[in-house]
């Protein structure tokens, strides 16, 4: 709460008679609104306590958020509660702070649940004190003297643009991020610790706690004059929801009013006194919160059918089985008692308190206090059985990834073995060394595991075998069996010894052709010699008989 709100409201009161008592006397109205499938904010109206639970996170999520707050804080309404101030303010915020803790306990069990969180807004009256418990954008106003003052201060971010001069409340209201909440209850990495005030009580003052589809639409002269001009509780509420749907509110709607009763005699017979109103999603069980506040609890009125245009719109657009949801919600019972009573009835059920358990006491009552130091035992043991569970599972899932592993990794083996196993029926013929050889298995390797190995080696030299046939042998020649691989190398040895024979004739054919040709040529030359030396002799003939003639 701001220094400006302290001052408007001064802790001073008038003191009335020393035997008077302020009572509260409070009503609730929610709507799921015209767009929303669902109503995910919760309320409580009561004699002590009234509060105000704006969830978020889907259409499971918010829901249980709110409701999970709404019944961590409705012990406080109970009769056999403290009435010292400090000790209710303390008490208001470990309330708050154990709804976060089981919200976000919940929302870890359910992984549809992750993400979820609530707003809470809440007043209890005590000893004519007002303590005021709030975090999130939900707000509280306070109608004092005819003037309407915000109590609350939101945690958005557009407040803290406002705190911080960056924009005007007026601009504030058309922001494009004026629904981003910075501090809330729930599954978030946000402070969750709420803001807690006290205030002086005055006879005639009017609480409204609302969420934001109320105030996010209305304005604050509305809100006043509506709370002003209509002293009936339900009729004002109803009005101002109303209001807020016509002014095109997008969001559920929720208002909760309350008014502080003077009595002058508070031992008098005719003293105020209501059945607490749940609203929302939170009524859809009121057993659980009548076990809390152990006295009976009443489910909140509907918004009555004014005919308005948006409420039109709304019943248009739910479906068939929203509107006979609706129905079967009608026809359940408006009012639960407490356990004791159900008992009687034969109608009891096991309470559900969303994380929060309830003890019954040695008298017989029950209670979901987290102060109670027995419920806050069976927290305790709740935790540890959780964390065992939690445990237990991490552990069982951890085995369950070990033994999948195991049983690839057996499958695996099993159907390398079963490969190798193959592959030794089957042979081939390649080089070993450079001859040809008889290998068992196939020509291959796994991750550099060799799926064959040597068995015979003959004496065929592959440098004597052509290129094409060097290939192969490189590849593998495979056969399905020893017999026919040898039968292949037996045909290799023979077309290689054929190839080599026409080779070696070949060359043959070649030597004796050119001993001939030898032969020839000494033939021709002594010839020529002949000639030679014939014609030599008839030179020396002739020349002696020119001798003789001269």
């Amino acid at each position: 709460m701001t220094d400006d709100t302290q001052q408007t409201l001064p802790l001073q009161q008038a003191s009335p008679a020393a035997t008077s008592q302020l009572f509260l006397y409070s009503t609730t109205v929610s709507d799921v609104g015209t767009v929303r499938a669902n109503n995910q904010d919760s309320s409580f109206a009561g004699e002590h306590l009234v509060a105000i639970c704006d969830g978020m996170g889907g259409h499971a999520g918010g829901d249980t958020a709110s409701t999970i707050a709404i019944r961590s804080l409705a012990h406080i309404e109970r009769e056999d509660r403290e009435q010292d101030v400090a000790a209710i303010a303390s008490m208001m915020e470990t309330s708050v702070m154990a709804a976060h803790d089981a919200i976000v306990g919940k929302a870890r069990h359910e992984r549809k649940l992750s993400g979820m969180g609530t707003t809470v807004t809440a007043v209890a009256l005590v000893d004519d004190y007002w303590v005021l418990s709030h975090i999130g954008d939900s707000r509280a106003y306070l109608l004092r003297d005819g003037a309407l003052c915000q109590v609350s201060q939101d945690h958005s971010y557009v407040q803290h643009l406002i705190n911080t001069g960056r924009i005007t409340e007026q601009e504030a209201k058309n922001h494009p991020q004026r629904n981003v909440v910075m501090r809330v209850l729930g599954d978030f990495d946000i402070d969750p610790h709420p803001d807690i005030a006290v205030l002086k009580a005055h006879p005639a003052d009017r609480w409204l706690l609302c969420s934001d589809g109320l105030c996010g639409v209305l304005e604050n002269s509305t809100i006043a004059d509506a709370l002003l001009s209509m002293s009936n509780l339900t009729e004002c509420a109803q009005h101002l929801v109303s209001m807020a749907l016509r002014a095109g509110s997008t969001d559920n709607v929720t208002a909760v009013i309350a008014d502080a009763t003077l009595a002058l005699d508070v031992h008098a017979f005719d003293l105020p006194h209501q059945t607490p109103l749940v609203g929302g999603a939170a009524s859809s069980s009121l057993e659980p919160i009548a076990d809390i506040v152990n006295e009976p609890v009443a489910a909140a009125p509907a918004l009555r059918d004014e005919g308005s245009p948006a409420q039109r719109a709304a019943a248009l657009m739910q479906s068939s089985e929203a509107r006979k949801a609706h129905h079967d919600d009608d026809d359940k019972p408006k009012l639960a008692h407490p356990s004791a009573a159900r008992e009687e009835e034969s109608t009891l059920s096991t309470p559900d308190t969303g994380e929060i358990p309830i003890v019954q006491k040695a008298d017989g009552a029950l209670s979901s206090d987290p102060n109670d130091p027995q419920v806050a035992k069976a927290i305790e043991v709740q935790q540890e059985q959780q964390r065992k569970t939690a445990h237990k599972h991490k552990r069982n899932r951890r085995i369950t990834v070990i033994i999948a592993i195991l049983v690839l990794l057996l499958a695996g083996a099993g159907a390398g073995y079963a490969t190798y196993r193959w592959s030794q029926t089957r042979y081939y013929v390649g080089e070993s060394n450079g001859k040809v050889a008889i290998f068992q298995g196939v020509p291959t390797n796994i991750f550099g595991f060799n799926l064959s190995h040597e068995v015979e080696r003959t004496s065929i030299s592959t440098s004597d075998l052509p290129q094409t046939w060097r290939d192969e042998l490189t590849e593998g020649i495979t056969r399905d069996n020893l017999d026919e691989a040898r039968a292949h190398v037996k045909y290799l040895r023979s077309e290689n010894d054929k190839l080599h024979s026409t080779k070696d004739a070949g060359n043959s054919g070649d030597s004796k052709d050119s001993g001939d040709a030898s032969k020839g040529g000494a033939k021709d030359s002594s010839q020529r010699n002949d000639s030679s030396g014939t014609t030599g002799n008839s030179g020396s003939t002739n020349s002696k008989q020119s001798e003789d003639k001269q």
